[in-house]
């Protein structure tokens, strides 16, 4: 397969595209990325110098250079490229706006023209909004996004769906829960408390903490999306998580327990406004017509994480040095943790 990944220099397109160049080292990759705040070529120093990998930079709002970088007749687009940070979102929404909703629809455009074979769209467990205790998203779940981030890739989504319908666009979509593992830019959640605890810094939490996440490790995240690239039924959705929703609290004191730190580390404040108190969604489609199951399990999946960071300082360093989040997570003040970003 020639596969042309957006977003590839990310968090979750990076470990796609050196899992899938591992499983498949004859297969053609085109990683076309902006290199924003959280965009980091060094996330792919081991596989830079594959016969089959080739990066181009470019924005995917810019037409001309999607064009020039998009092979004619490529077998799939995976699209990960996107602003996903809900703190910034309402810090800003224009960027979101700009990036998860204009930007989609120039690469559907240029999918058409290029006859790209099958579009992988990466969406998120957020556009289903806040569940209920009880309550489980499903792939047919109403969409209720409540935050500008959420409400961007909703909309990213039904354009998608549109693209299907009115062009006849072969597509899958997923719905990916909360992420972790290397290579995560420090201002989510965990890699923002992993380098916290390191320092023996304050870690950030909103409220009382209480809210629930379902936790996936980005190896296990992308060998479902590789997975539903080649098996998913063109035009239907598929979710993936765990399956076990965690309270944040649960997940952070769980960590500093792996690292031997004190729980006195974290420091509640403030809440997040409009956060989504749950999500939870339900992977038994994935799992029907996929075959795909979660492979690490949260503890195994957090001590692996820890030990990655602990051993890689110069990276941390450096995107600490390149690339500022909101509030530089190393050192942080207790003053400061409202405008750090916590899940």
């Amino acid at each position: 397969m020639k596969i042309f990944v957006t977003g590839g220099a990310g968090f979750i397109g990076s470990q796609f595209i050196r899992d899938w160049t591992h499983r498949h080292p004859e297969s053609p990759v085109v990683n076309f990325d902006k290199l924003t705040y959280a965009g980091n070529l060094a996330n792919l120093a081991s596989v830079q110098s594959h016969d089959a990998y080739s990066f181009a930079m470019g924005d995917i709002c810019d037409q001309r250079a999607l064009l020039e970088a998009m092979p004619h007749g490529a077998d799939a687009i995976v699209h990960f490229a996107a602003e996903s940070h809900v703190d910034r979102s309402i810090s800003g929404a224009a960027e979101f706006i700009l990036t998860n909703v204009l930007g989609t629809q120039m690469l559907l455009d240029v999918a058409r023209q290029r006859k790209v074979k099958r579009f992988l769209h990466i969406s998120t467990d957020e556009v289903g909004g806040s569940m209920a205790p009880s309550e489980w998203f499903h792939e047919d779940s109403p969409l209720d996004p409540r935050s500008p981030y959420s409400a961007s890739k909703a909309a990213a989504e039904h354009l998608v769906r549109a693209a299907g319908a009115t062009f006849g666009l072969d597509y899958v979509i997923t719905r990916s829960s909360n992420n972790y593992g290397p290579f995560q830019f420090p201002e989510k959640l965990l890699p923002l408390a992993i380098c916290n605890a390191m320092q023996n810094n304050p870690i950030p939490v909103y409220g009382d903490g209480l809210q629930v996440r379902d936790w996936i490790h980005v190896a296990d995240n992308c060998r479902a999306l590789m997975e539903v690239l080649r098996h998913g039924k063109s035009g239907e959705t598929y979710h993936v998580g765990s399956g076990e929703p965690r309270e944040n609290l649960y997940v952070l004191r769980k960590l500093l327990h792996i690292m031997r730190k004190p729980e006195s580390l974290l420091v509640h404040g403030k809440d997040r406004l409009g956060h989504d108190r749950r999500y939870a969604v339900s992977c038994e489609k994935l799992e029907r017509e996929i075959g795909w199951t979660r492979k690490i399990a949260l503890q195994d999946g957090l001590l692996e994480t820890i030990q990655w960071y602990q051993q890689n300082p110069r990276w941390i360093q450096a995107v600490q040095h390149r690339n500022k989040p909101i509030s530089t997570p190393l050192p942080l003040s207790t003053s400061s943790f409202e405008k750090v970003a916590a899940c």
